[in-house]
């Protein structure tokens, strides 16, 4: 059995108890849409929730969320308020997601249960 590693090098609980909820508070697919859209430019409520297909109280709700969670901010221009990203690691945790998730291996993914679909399909003639 490997010797433990040492306790110094290891991250208290305390920390991984309040990484662990951060991740809980992004880890919903239209907070994640929301946060790939933040990291390219800001975005007005309206226009997060409609690329999320959600009403925009739903919307609203999430970024309050993520806001009071302290990766998001507001600016206002006149009576417009747009969402900006203040926490500079989501860019890197997104970034795990994308790689993991993104287009290509969805569309890898996706490729292959078709192509097993079709193979069953017909063996079944």
């Amino acid at each position: 059995m490997p010797d433990a590693p040492a306790n110094a090098s290891l991250i208290s609980l305390d920390a991984l108890a309040d990484a662990a909820e951060c991740l809980r508070t992004i880890a919903h697919p239209h907070r994640l849409r929301m946060i790939q859209m933040l990291l390219a430019d800001r975005y007005t409520v309206g226009e997060l929730a409609e690329a999320c297909g959600i009403p925009s109280p739903a919307a609203s709700g999430h970024l309050r969320l993520m806001k009071d969670r302290g990766f998001l901010d507001l600016e206002k221009e006149g009576r417009t308020v747009y969402y900006r990203i203040v926490e500079p690691q989501l860019r890197s945790i997104f970034g795990c997601v994308k790689s993991r998730f993104g287009c290509s291996a969805h569309a890898a993914e996706s490729n292959r249960r078709d192509v097993e679909q079709s193979t069953e399909n017909h063996d079944d003639r």
